[in-house]
C-alpha cells in the first residue's frame, strides 16, 4: 500500500503483527556481519597490500586475515544452517513455503510484484512477511551461500593440518574443478553477494517508504504496521477484536 494510502487508512484499521522472530533477526544480522568481514578479508588475503618490516613470522599480518576469515566463516555457516533450520520450525512469515511459491496466492502475486518494481504498478500486492517475488530472490541467495560455503570448504581443506576434520572437505576439490577454479567461483559469488546487498538495502527503503508500515524498523523489532486488508489478502481468515490475527 502507497504512503500517501496508508496515510488514509483509520487507525483501527492499521494492526501491529509480529512478523519477524528473533531467531530470525539474529541470523539476518549475523549474516550481514559475517559477510561484510568475509569480503573485507578475503580481499586482503587476495590481494596483500599492508607492507611490514622485517620477517612475516614476527607480524603475521596475513595470518591474522586468515584466522579472522575462518572465524567469520563459521559463524556465516552456522547462522545460515540456523535459518534454514528455522524455516521448519520457525512462524508462517519464516517457513520454507514463504521461499517457494507453492500457494496458489503467492503465485498469483509474482506478477504484479514485479510490475511493482519495475514502476509498472502503482500500489504493491499486500504481503506481510516476504512478498513472492522477494521469497523467490532469497531462495537464489541461500543457492549462493551454499556455493560460497562448499567452495569455502574446499580451499580450507587443502591448507588443512594433517588430522583435521576439515580434510574430509578436498573430496570437493576435483568436483569444482581443481583449487583455481573454486577461487574463482568463491570470489565471483562473493561479488554476486555484495552486489544483492545493495539492491536489498535499496528495495528494503523504498517498501518502508511506499508501503510505510516499519519494514526497515522491523528487522530491529519483530513488528510490522500493516493494513487489515493486507492481512486479508495474505490468506488469513479472521481478525479478532484485539487486532489479533486468528488462523
Amino acid at each position: 500500500m502507497s504512503a500517501a494510502a496508508f496515510s488514509n487508512v483509520a487507525p483501527a484499521d492499521i494492526i501491529r503483527v509480529y512478523v519477524w522472530e528473533l531467531p530470525v533477526r539474529v541470523t539476518h544480522w549475523l549474516i550481514v556481519l559475517s559477510i561484510a568481514v568475509l569480503s573485507a578479508t578475503g580481499m586482503y588475503i587476495g590481494h596483500p597490500f599492508i607492507t611490514v618490516s622485517g620477517q612475516a613470522g614476527q607480524h603475521f599480518v596475513t595470518g591474522w586475515a586468515k584466522v579472522i576469515h575462518s572465524y567469520a566463516a563459521i559463524v556465516f555457516t552456522l547462522s545460515v544452517l540456523a535459518r534454514v533450520g528455522w524455516m521448519f520450525t520457525g512462524n508462517k512469515y519464516a517457513h520454507w513455503d514463504k521461499f517457494i511459491p507453492v500457494h496458489r496466492t503467492r503465485l498469483h502475486g509474482l506478477w504484479p510484484t514485479l510490475k511493482f518494481y519495475v514502476f509498472a504498478l502503482r500500489k504493491p500486492p499486500g504481503f506481510v512477511g516476504h512478498n513472492p517475488l522477494a521469497g523467490v530472490t532469497y531462495l537464489l541467495v541461500f543457492g549462493l551461500y551454499v556455493v560460497v560455503i562448499v567452495t569455502g570448504f574446499a580451499m580450507y581443506s587443502a591448507s588443512a593440518r594433517v588430522g583435521s576434520p576439515m580434510r574430509a572437505f578436498d573430496l570437493l576439490i576435483p568436483l569444482l574443478g581443481g583449487l583455481q577454479t573454486a577461487r574463482w567461483i568463491h570470489h565471483i559469488v562473493m561479488w554476486l553477494l555484495l552486489g544483492f546487498t545493495v539492491h536489498h538495502v535499496y528495495s528494503g527503503i523504498l517498501m518502508s517508504i511506499i508501503e510505510a508500515n516499519a519494514t526497515m524498523e522491523s528487522m530491529f523489532s519483530g513488528h510490522k504496521f500493516v493494513p487489515r486488508e493486507d492481512l486479508q489478502y495474505s490468506g488469513y481468515r479472521f481478525i479478532n477484536r484485539k487486532g489479533q490475527v486468528d488462523e
